[in-house]
């Protein structure tokens, strides 16, 4: 698998990836595309593309927030004819490696909480990853799902994470994604 990082919005690369993420959130909390923009024009966005051949079959939507040294998977899809051989796992090993290479301290995740078999499955998955569940249940007033936060510590000194702590750095990050409305300049 080859894999694409940018941190600058790419018109391109966005439309070799639209499909697998229209598909995999666009009736689960996908944010427009204006707002994807204002996150990459505000240097806070990566979008990471992983290729077989020349199709894209996973991709992830990353958020940094450098200050905090906490890289977010805002995003992360596999095609559905691919899952279930590797390929998530693998690009969660290369966000990691990425993460870490740029001096964060942990990787942060938020999934549904409510006790679905899809939910357990995606929770089974990040713990498979390494991730770590906590027990906090986070309400947000726009949504009508529940979430935890999971993370990744990226170093070995890391000290146990709370839920509430960690959607400090989510809720800032959401802030800042939707910052000035995501309106285009111009």
């Amino acid at each position: 698998m080859k894999i694409k990082t940018v941190g600058i919005w790419d018109d391109k690369l966005w439309q070799d990836v639209s499909s697998l993420y229209l598909d995999a959130f666009g009736d689960k909390g996908a944010k427009p595309v204006k707002i994807i923009k204002n996150m990459f024009a505000q240097g806070i966005a990566e979008l990471h593309v992983g290729y077989i051949e020349s199709v894209a079959v996973v991709m992830a939507l990353t958020g940094k927030l450098v200050s905090d040294r906490v890289m977010i998977i805002d995003y992360l899809a596999v095609t559905e004819k691919e899952r279930g051989h590797g390929l998530g796992k693998h690009f969660v090993d290369y966000l990691r490696e990425k993460a870490v290479e740029e001096g964060y301290q942990k990787l942060i995740i938020e999934v549904e909480s409510e006790n679905t078999s899809e939910n357990k499955r995606r929770i089974h998955f990040w713990q498979s990853c390494g991730f770590l569940l906590t027990k906090y249940v986070h309400h947000y007033i726009w949504v009508p799902e529940t979430y935890h936060a999971m993370y990744l510590p990226l170093i070995a000194e890391s000290r146990k994470v709370t839920g509430e702590e960690l959607f400090v750095y989510i809720n800032s990050f959401h802030r800042l994604s939707f910052r000035g409305g995501g309106k285009e300049e111009g």
